[in-house]
């Protein structure tokens, strides 16, 4: 008996990143390579495809690599990492600046600074990290095959306007590993967001489905955990300061799902500061006062984005196994924000 079940996780942008297929060998199947088997199940995939995801480590047999020549046995249990391409394949190779943080043969830790897309889609081709990690790249190996730049990368992604940590892979294996454990929610993320209003609690979670909005396409909407409709997302804050009319808070993902933090917040009435798609641009909490308003105003100008910040990434290394953790300090436009803040309530 063959069980196939597919899964997909999303991040901050909304689009497909991965998606995770797990098989099992019937009862009454002879030896045979598992390459050539796992092409009778993937009849659109071709076998050199196959080989090129086992030798990458995208393929395991009882959560253990193989090589293509394993023949599977009755019970084996297979499962297959397959990653999706950005929205555009096409990645053009341009001198951009890069924060890179850290780096080894296996991957790359980058702080992402604000107004970048990730990786090229439609309408923004060129002037994204992806473009520039391209460029990084074949100036250390111009030998490089350009056409493997977009090809692993990305294990995860933050919005054009949400600045901090993202860690891109620069091998098969790595990056196979890696996506496993954010399919296994063990990877460690914080984030720092602003969010409109005094939150009731110092702590607490928000537990949710999250799908797309049913009237406005672009951006998403929290349901019931009963509903039949999204996937379930699941956020855990603390206050960090509160300053009246805004908080600051710190949020821990558990899930990774689209917009998460800020479709999260804006359910529990506490819009982040300046979400634009969410309605955090207009005064949501505070005074009617001139003087009030124009100081809010200010802030806008100040951070003219979503007070969101990707600070902490924690994960086990691919090949030393270690643990790896980094933090990217809050950075000066959300910096300015906060102090603003702080200096008005003072």
């Amino acid at each position: 008996m063959l069980n196939e079940e597919e899964n997909s996780t999303d991040q901050e942008t909304g689009e497909m990143i991965y998606e995770r297929k797990s098989l099992q060998v019937s009862s009454g199947q002879e030896p045979v390579r598992i390459d050539k088997w796992m092409q009778t199940q993937l009849q659109k995939t071709s076998r050199n495809k196959i080989q090129q995801a086992i030798q990458d480590g995208f393929l395991t047999v009882n959560t253990e690599k193989v090589k293509s020549n394993y023949k599977v046995r009755p019970g084996d249990k297979i499962v297959l990492m397959s990653f999706t391409q950005p929205a555009s394949l096409e990645v053009k190779p341009e001198n951009i600046p890069l924060n890179i943080i850290y780096e080894d043969d296996d991957l790359m830790v980058v702080n992402k600074p604000s107004n970048m897309v990730v990786h090229p889609g439609f309408g923004n081709y060129t002037g994204t990290l992806l473009n520039g990690i391209a460029f990084y790249l074949l100036q250390q190996n111009p030998s490089l095959d350009e056409d493997i730049l977009p090809r692993y990368g990305l294990v995860h992604r933050i919005d054009k306007n949400t600045t901090g940590l993202l860690v891109l892979a620069k091998k098969g294996e790595a990056a196979a590993h890696l996506a496993k454990q954010f399919f296994d929610h063990t990877i460690r993320r914080n984030y720092v967001a602003l969010a409109w209003g005094d939150l009731k609690n110092d702590s607490d979670t928000i537990s949710t489905k999250i799908a797309r909005h049913q009237r406005f396409r672009k951006i998403f909407d929290a349901y019931p955990l009963e509903e039949d409709i999204g996937k379930i997302a699941i956020t855990h804050y603390k206050v960090l300061e509160r300053f009246h009319y805004v908080t600051l808070v710190q949020c821990t993902l558990e899930t990774g799902r689209t917009h998460q933090i800020r479709v999260h917040f804006k359910h529990i009435g506490h819009t982040l500061f300046n979400d634009v798609e969410y309605g955090g641009d207009k005064i949501l909490k505070g005074t009617i006062y001139t003087r009030y308003k124009q100081f809010v105003e200010n802030c806008f100008e100040v951070c003219p984005r979503c007070a969101l910040h990707a600070k902490t990434l924690g994960f086990i290394h691919p090949s030393t196994q270690k643990e790896m953790f980094f933090e990217a300090p809050v950075p000066p436009d959300m910096q300015g924000l906060i102090d603003k803040w702080k200096n008005y309530t003072q």
